[in-house]
């Protein structure tokens, strides 16, 4: 394996000293938006945390192509659906290697054993491993996928079978999903035997492109390329480095100086300065997103469907979408964006609306000047370019109805932990589809099993979720389409959150960057990926 080769940190600016080994054809530095939580897939729902994980040291049984929603065979070479539906068969890929690195060497291939600790693992909270290290897998679970596999079993050493309580007709696009990475059975039981199970989430070792170095949080993450990759084709980089910064404005200042070859989200204001430099390219497209405000239903007054209907109806979108995606946006009215199949276009939205949403909150015994949270998230996001702006203009819109809302904002990780918890009264948040599936809209965001989850509007409606449940449960895709459809009308009625837009995504990169495809799931992978000099 080629030695890193060292880059000099200016940490109090958060630049990248050495320009010249930017421009390095083997060498790419990418400009991230904030620091991961951690690097065990499983444990995380977010593009921060899965770019710097999932997207550069794992793979899936299944996986994505690059820059589509088609599944294309990943760690598994091939697989059998009984007629059922109820049983996956999965014929192992040979040859694979697991990462060698300062802190551990395999000595064997990928095997079966693996793809049964990694799933094993997420399925029995008694596994020894979770005793050691206990961990919350909320994508596993917020789909229900610990209840539906009933059993993982290992066939021989390059077969494994899965057997499901019900049929899930996107159980393979599941299984090509980030929070699905297969980890090294092999590592796990070295850890365990070190009494160093949380090493798990700091020193990852996979099978993927990229072979993990170091992390300085809120600096850099260093990746040398993976020289035993089973698909050598795919990595061209010898270094990828994530150059860490929250500022929108200095990524950008980095990308025009050459200090960085690929960027994400930038501001609206900064589209056309960006598409004017000679240096840089600007592909996009229509972003499969949606950003929306939660409402926590477990807290009063918001328990209440007239408050919800009031504060929804309160919200002049279309001020926000001018001001907050200057033109970059559309507005949004369902819980999915139009481009995702199934999508009901016969719903509308009510009409803006404040003295009706004044006489609503009266009716509810809402007293005017009544304080509320309302969180706003500290980094930009696909589907939300300024979430502080947003914010602010919420304020302002709640205000004209007497509802004082109190602007609350936390470092990513610890806001996103802390909305799992429930500690929000409303917060700004938003998804990009994972998987090109509605369930993964539909049941991930606002489902009963995604409580304690992705579901930040803590909402369960039994009608909805049997619904959703039903339509994930047929093959029969004209009926869940109309299952769906009814699920959506729900989800409309009830208002446990306000949808404010979808975005388009704008990927801004050096013009020697080549093979760089926009994943439509709002990742940023690099395998495939080489800069000219």
């Amino acid at each position: 394996m080629r030695k890193n080769v060292a880059i000099p940190f200016l940490l109090a600016a958060g630049l990248i000293a050495s320009a010249p080994f930017a421009h390095a054809a083997s060498n790419l530095v990418f400009c991230s938006e904030g620091s991961p939580a951690g690097f065990d897939p499983g444990q995380y729902t977010t593009g921060t945390d899965f770019d710097a994980s999932a997207e550069t040291m794992f793979n899936r049984l299944s996986q994505f192509e690059r820059g589509g929603t088609k599944v294309i065979p990943g760690l598994a070479t091939s697989w059998d659906v009984s007629p059922d539906g109820l049983t996956y068969t999965f014929h192992l890929r040979p040859g694979v290697k697991f990462h060698t690195t300062e802190y551990f060497k395999p000595s064997r291939e990928f095997n079966a054993d693996d793809v049964l600790f990694t799933f094993q693992r997420m399925l029995d909270k008694k596994h020894p491993f979770n005793l050691a290290y206990p961990a919350e897998f909320p994508y596993f679970t917020d789909m229900g996928m610990d209840a539906n596999i009933t059993k993982v079993e290992k066939l021989d050493a390059n077969t494994v079978k899965f057997t499901l309580a019900g049929v899930d007709a996107a159980f393979i696009q599941n299984l090509a999903m980030s929070f699905a990475s297969i980890q090294s059975a092999e590592y796990a039981a070295q850890l365990l035997k070190q009494g160093k199970a949380a090493e798990i989430n700091q020193k990852p070792i996979g099978t993927g492109p990229f072979v993990f170095k170091r992390y300085q949080k809120d600096a850099q993450i260093r990746f040398t390329g993976n020289k035993d990759y089973w698909e050598p084709a795919d990595v061209k980089i010898d270094n990828l480095i994530f150059a860490i910064n929250t500022d929108a404005s200095v990524r950008m200042q980095k990308l025009k100086a050459g200090e960085c070859q690929i960027t994400l989200f930038p501001r609206p204001a900064d589209l056309a300065s960006l598409k004017k430099d000679p240096n840089l390219a600007m592909p996009e497209q229509a972003g499969f997103n949606l950003g929306y405000i939660a409402y926590n239903v477990k807290h009063p007054p918001f328990d209440k469907l007239e408050v919800r209907q009031a504060l929804d109806m309160a919200v002049n979108k279309q001020a926000i979408i001018n001001a907050v995606y200057e033109g970059a946006g559309q507005l949004a009215v369902n819980g999915m964006p139009p481009t995702q199949w199934s999508y009901d276009d016969t719903i509308k939205d009510p009409a803006f609306n404040p003295e009706k949403a004044k006489e609503l909150l009266k009716a509810a015994g809402v007293k005017e000047g009544s304080e509320i949270t309302l969180w706003a998230m500290p980094v930009q996001r696909p589907y939300n370019p300024n979430a502080k702006l947003m914010a602010e203009m919420l304020q302002n819109d709640w205000a004209k109805i007497g509802i004082k809302a109190n602007i609350v904002t936390y470092e990513w990780g610890e806001y996103m932990k802390r909305a799992k918890a429930g500690e929000h009264d409303a917060m700004l948040i938003g998804w990009s589809g994972d998987n090109g599936d509605p369930d993964n809209w539909l049941g991930t965001l606002y489902g009963c099993d995604a409580l304690e989850g992705n579901n930040f509007s803590k909402w369960c409606n039994a009608d909805y979720d049997k619904l959703v449940k039903a339509a994930k449960a047929t093959a029969d895709q004209p009926k869940r389409v109309e299952l769906y459809k009814q699920a959506q009308h729900i989800l409309k009625e009830q208002v446990p959150i306000t949808p404010i837009a979808h975005s388009t995504v704008f990927q801004p990169m050096r013009k020697n960057v080549q093979d760089f495809l926009i994943s439509p799931f709002a990742l940023n992978a690099f395998y495939g990926v080489s800069v000219k000099p």
